[in-house]
């Protein structure tokens, strides 16, 4: 079944990565069903490395806040929820759960390469499924680099397997402090069908 129109608009075609925030709390159960939503989406022999942080309280925001850069530090703290996407570099301890049918485990361990690169690829992919996701509920995003990782693992990861991967701001956008929307590639010049 393709999607209407209507969830296509709000999945892709009007979604906008928000700098400005509408003074709205996000509630706690919208948070527990995007990330249910956020876990069945697909990763490598399901390895679902991503752990999420969400950012809500003012002694959390103050623990964020020296990790941040300049130019990321207002909309962060007047988003409603930050979102810390994290990586756990020890996911493959939990393959014989998530992945029974097999011997996953070994796969990875003492393969350092391998979980790094599994872990960061994964976690990414998750933390997209987690914009998409956000974005269905009726929330908006604002996906972010520009911070410093090892004070937000020393802040909220200390003495855990878990780094920090990126950030994404979530709440109820202020279409009013919206850019217009860069260009993007053709099909043409971004793909090729071989």
């Amino acid at each position: 079944m393709i999607l209407s129109d209507q969830a296509l608009a709000q999945l892709f075609h009007d979604a906008r990565t928000h700098n400005g925030w509408l003074p709205k709390p996000v509630d706690d159960a919208v948070l527990e069903q995007l990330t249910t939503l956020t876990l069945l989406g697909p990763t490598s022999a399901n390895s679902s490395p991503a752990r999420f942080v969400f950012i809500k309280s003012p002694e959390a925001r103050e623990k964020l806040r020296p990790a941040l850069s300049a130019g990321n530090l207002d909309k962060t703290m007047a988003a409603p929820v930050t979102v810390i996407v994290g990586m756990d570099m020890a996911f493959y301890e939990h393959l014989p759960k998530l992945f029974p049918h097999a011997d996953a485990r070994s796969w990875f361990a003492g393969n350092d390469r391998a979980i790094a690169d599994t872990a960061f690829r994964n976690s990414t992919l998750q933390g997209g499924y987690l914009i998409l996701a956000a974005r269905a509920l009726g929330l908006d995003t604002g996906p972010m680099s520009g911070f410093d990782a090892a004070k937000i693992d020393e802040a909220f990861f200390a003495g855990t397997t878990v780094k920090t991967n990126f950030l994404v701001n979530l709440g109820y956008g202020d279409a009013t402090k919206l850019f217009e929307r860069s260009p993007r590639f053709s099909f043409d010049e971004a793909a090729r069908i071989v």
